[in-house]
Parts: C-alpha cells; structure tokens; sequence
C-alpha cells in the first residue's frame, strides 16, 4: 500500500474503526445515559470530516489509489462532506427521539456510521466491484434500522420487505457486473469506457448492454426510481421516523453517485441506448411520484412519493449529461439538487417527528392549528413546503431551474415540461399542509428539544440563504465534477 493508496482510503478507516470502537464503548455506557454514545457518534462524524478536508486541501488531488478501485476526487470530497452532514444532522434528530419512543439503543447510532461509511465509499467507488461492495455497507445497517422499533409489527415488516427487495435489486447489480467484465474482461470503469473506445462494435454488443441495464436496475432500486420503488412507502411508513429521515437523503446521495461515476465514466460511449430509457424513468418517476402523493394522508406516505418524484428530477440532469456537450454542467446540476432535497427533505422529516405523538405515524390532520400554537415550526415548515414545490427564492427553485435547464439544453424539453407540469401538481399536497397549518384549527403540539430545533433552524435557513446566493454552492459543484468528467 502506498501513501496515496492509504491517504484515499484514511477517512474511511477512521469512520469505520471509530464506529467499531463505539460498539465496545456502549458496552459501558449506561442505559440511560445513550446520549454519550450519540456524542461520540457526532465526534466520529467531525474528526472524519476533518480528516478528509486535510487531506484535500494538502494533499494532490485526484488521488487514484489501488489500481483505479478507489477515487478520492473533488467530486468525492463534494459528496462525502455532503453526507457526513447529513449524518450529524440524523445524529443530533436522533437525540430525543430515540427516548420519546422508547428505542433508546447504542447501537442506533453504530449503525447509522457504518451505513455513511458504505455512502462514502459510494461516491469514491472507481470499480464495479467496489460499487456493489459500497452498496451492501451501504444498505445492510439501513436494513436493520428499518426494523429498529422492535416489537411494533409495522416496523418488523418495512425491514423484511427492505431486505427482500433490497437482495433482489442485489442480484440485478451482481448479474449486471457480471455482464459487463464478460463484455469488457474488466470492472474498472475507466477501462470499461477505454475498451468500448477501442473496439467500437462493443457500443452494440448486447451483452454490454443487458449489463448497463442491469445495473441501471440495482441503482435505480436505491434511488427509489419507478418501476423500482414499490420498496419505498411501506418501508418510510413502517421505519421510525429519525431512520425514514436519514434514509430518504443519505441512501439517494449513494445511489447518485454511483449512477454518475457509473453512466458518466464507463457508459458514455453507450448514451444513446440508455438516455432514452433513463429519461422514460425519469418522466414516469416525476409523475407517479406526485400524483401518487396526492391520495395521501400519512405525512410519512406522502413525504415518500414525494422522495420518489424528487429521484425522478435527479434523473433529468441524469440524462441531460448523457445527452451531449452538456455534461459537466448536468452532472453539476444532479449534486446541488441533492444538496438542496438534503437541507429541506431533513427539515421537513424534522418538524415530522415534532409532530408525532409516541412514535406513531403522524397524519396530515395533525398539523391543524400548528401556526397558532407552535408559530417558529410551522413557519420552518412552510419553507421547507414551498421549497420541495420549487417556488422562489428557496434552494428547491433553484436546484428545479438547473436541472431543468440541463435538460432543455441537451434537447430533453419534452422531459423538462414534464417536470414543470409535476412541480405544479406537486403543489396541491405540499400547500396542503401549510394550509392545514394556518388555517385549520386544531391542537397544534409539537415537541421541540433542542437537538431537532437545532436541525429544524439550520435547515430552514439553510433552505432560503442558499435560494438566494446560490452562486458559490453551484461553483464548487461544478468544480467537483471537473476532475470526474476529465476521465470519462
């Protein structure tokens, strides 16, 4: 091993062996006292974070270590501090909650880390083997979380369908491997994508083909893309609400990312057989999502269409970089899209858990009255509301405008006007729930320790700041996929 091979890899290690330190430490740690074992947690996430930004800023970049298995770019740095966040977040929602249900367990928290980990190394994957590695540490924890609130039935029965389903979409990304190293005699994605451009019948060759589309399966499972989304709103509805939050956001960023280094890297030289079909996905994704989301009166429910529909707008700047010269700037587009549905998705599952009432899943009738009794949750939900629509001046407007733009541009704006016209449906059950807010009398109770208001603050201002001056954000975006696209 060298040093860039141990450089690539130093974050990682220092997730994973604090997260299994962590599990020795809770064996002492009280059980009443589990909030030591969440600041370790917090602790882990920030000296990990710390020990990725020094080696990024220090060190050359990229770093291509173990023969190309492995990337730390600025693509991965952009993603991995991303999700990092994204984990403290989940961390500090976790705080309360866990005790108000009565699932108070060390081993939450575990869990959560070694599922960020196999996130991390989703984003830094440069091999089809490590992508399928990445996904399984990705999603075996996320299996357990689901079931986390055991013995409630509900809860039992969104794991075991997770796990089925999630095995499955396993066996789709094995099979697809599998295709491609017969088609290419290689994993690595780099030399998929110099072997295809050194014989150009391989372009064509069906077996390549039902490789990429077999792949397009197992990640397109994750992200919760029709037809492959059945998974989601019995498992969302049916997990507890702290671990619906963390996977609606932190599962989408590692399946995005393995799409984009996937198709953007090894599959360029193949757009022209799958943009046509990524981009039907994308259509039936936003219109399922939205339309289905409109019957709902679980909170939990329709929040979970609603992520369905958003995977389909991720989809669209998908395409738009696999469409033509419009790459980089696509491919830019889908990573602040899932910034932003990271700030406000996290915001809205917050004021979600203030609202419910000893773990039960709140309904949409349960926000009556929240804007006269509890006014600073029911403003931040507000925002977080108008922002999944994509009105101005939220960060949801303009994650909607960029990606929207990159598909008109690749000469997608059929695809685009799809998207306009489900934003617009989307309207009806995101504005619901402010009006139920504002001007439905009602109860209005809401629980506001001072970790979820922590998060519930950051977030909404997180969502109108950044609607504002997204300029920055955009630029480091775009300035993360230059070293990707350079490769592809």
């Amino acid at each position: 091993m060298t040093t860039s091979d141990f450089n690539a890899i130093l974050p990682l290690i220092v997730l994973a062996g604090w997260a299994s330190l962590m599990l020795l430490v809770d064996l002492w740690i009280p059980k009443t006292r589990k909030d030591i074992t969440a600041a370790l947690a917090l602790l882990g996430l920030a000296v990990t974070l710390a020990v990725l930004l020094v080696i990024a800023a220090t060190g050359p970049t990229p770093i291509v270590a173990f023969g190309g298995m492995i990337v730390l770019d600025g693509f991965t740095v952009f993603l991995n501090v991303l999700v990092l966040g994204t984990g403290g977040l989940a961390v500090l929602l976790a705080l309360n909650y866990l005790k108000r249900v009565n699932i108070e367990r060390g081993e939450f928290y575990t869990l959560l880390l070694f599922s960020i980990a196999g996130m991390m190394m989703m984003a830094s994957a440069g091999d089809l083997i490590v992508v399928f590695l990445a996904l399984e540490t990705l999603s075996i924890p996320l299996y357990i979380l689901s079931g986390f609130a055991r013995p409630r039935l509900d809860s039992e029965e969104s794991a075991l369908k997770y796990f089925l389903l999630g095995a499955f979409a396993s066996g789709f990304l094995v099979y697809g491997i599998a295709l491609t190293y017969g088609a290419t005699a290689t994993t690595s994605l780099s030399q998929i994508a110099a072997a295809v451009a050194a014989n150009g019948a391989l372009a064509a060759d069906p077996l390549l083909l039902a490789g990429a589309a077999l792949i397009l399966v197992g990640l397109g499972f994750k992200v919760a893309a029709v037809p492959f989304h059945m998974w989601a709103p019995d498992v969302y509805e049916g997990a507890p609400t702290i671990v619906t939050a963390f996977m609606s956001v932190g599962a989408k960023i590692g399946g995005f990312a393995a799409l984009v280094r996937v198709f953007f890297i090894a599959f360029p030289a193949l757009a022209a057989h799958w943009t046509p079909v990524v981009a039907a996905i994308s259509a039936l994704t936003m219109i399922l999502g939205n339309v289905a989301a409109i019957a709902q009166s679980s909170i939990k429910r329709m929040l979970a269409y609603s992520s369905i529909a958003h995977a389909g707008y991720v989809l669209m700047a998908v395409v738009a970089g696999g469409a033509g010269t419009m790459a980089g700037f696509a491919a830019s587009s889908a990573v602040f899209y899932l910034l932003g549905y990271a700030v406000m998705n996290l915001g809205a599952w917050a004021v979600v858990m203030a609202v419910e009432k000893d773990g039960a899943a709140a309904k949409v009738d349960d926000f009556a009255g929240l804007g006269a009794t509890r006014i600073g949750m029911a403003l931040a939900m507000t925002v977080f509301m108008l922002s999944l629509t994509g009105l101005p001046p939220t960060i949801g407007f303009i994650g909607k405008f960029y990606v929207f733009r990159a598909a008109i541009d690749s000469g997608y704006m059929w695809l685009a006007v799809v998207g306009v016209i489900t934003s617009l449906i989307s309207a009806f059950y995101y504005l619901r729930v402010v009006m139920v807010m504002w001007m439905q009398s009602g109860q209005g109770e809401a629980v506001t320790p001072l970790g979820l208001s922590t998060v519930v603050t950051l977030s909404a201002l997180a969502t109108f700041i950044l609607g504002i001056v997204p300029g920055p954000l955009m630029a480091a975006a775009e300035r993360a996929l230059l070293a990707l696209l350079a490769k592809a």
